[in-house]
């Protein structure tokens, strides 16, 4: 049961990105078409995953005095992996993440989770909570970049397979696009409502249970 905590808390109850605001740089940065956000999400349980895992292993061995600079290296080695990986196998979103992807090395997600986890935790639970939150992130990315860019561009762009480019289009609305949505302004006006979405949905509930109460 409690491992089973440690794997969906990130999914929801403390979604990195619209509970606890973390790594809010790549979600407003990369997440103008769909694919772009799978590719960012994925990379990121990717390395969240296996760096917790290695500073778990690590914890004892990892003195206090270099703890923050030794999680760097280990996180950096991780997206330097996928870095190869992407470049090597799915170019096109290895171009369109850009500067992003080696950010990653800090992105406050993974170095939160290093500092506030998996150096406490065994590696089970680092692991777990890895792939939690690595979840977490990957579902609010596709969430926001599919809202943006199916309204926004009246397209889902997916990865090409063969001859096919892996954009499916959506006639009347690639016709009446809402271009403010790929647009900056755009990520954060999705996001914010989403993000209003949830509390109304979290307060209706609270109300819910305080009527039964009374």
């Amino acid at each position: 049961m409690a491992n089973k905590k440690e794997l969906v808390k990130g999914l929801f109850k403390e979604n990195p990105v619209f509970v606890l605001f973390l790594g809010l740089c790549p979600t407003l940065g990369v997440t103008t078409i769909v694919s772009n956000g799978i590719g960012m999400g994925f990379s990121v349980l990717f390395v969240l995953t296996l760096s917790n895992i290695m500073i778990s292993l690590l914890r004892n061995v990892i003195p206090d005095d270099v703890r923050i600079p030794s999680y760097i290296v280990i996180i950096a080695s991780f997206v330097t992996i996928i870095e190869m990986i992407l470049h090597a196998y799915i170019p096109s979103v290895y171009t369109s993440l850009g500067v992003y992807l080696p950010l990653i090395v800090v992105n406050c997600i993974i170095l939160g989770r290093a500092e506030a986890f998996a150096n406490k935790n065994t590696v089970v639970d680092s692991a777990l909570d890895g792939i939690g939150m690595g979840l977490g992130f990957t579902i609010a990315l596709l969430l926001i970049a599919a809202i943006r860019e199916i309204l926004g561009s009246g397209t889902i762009t997916l990865f090409g397979v063969g001859g096919w480019d892996g954009i499916i289009h959506i006639p009347f609305i690639e016709a009446n696009p809402i271009r403010v949505l790929t647009l900056a302004p755009g990520a954060l006006l999705v996001m914010g409502c989403i993000i209003a979405f949830m509390n109304y949905k979290k307060n209706k509930k609270v109300n819910s249970v305080k009527k039964e109460n009374n």
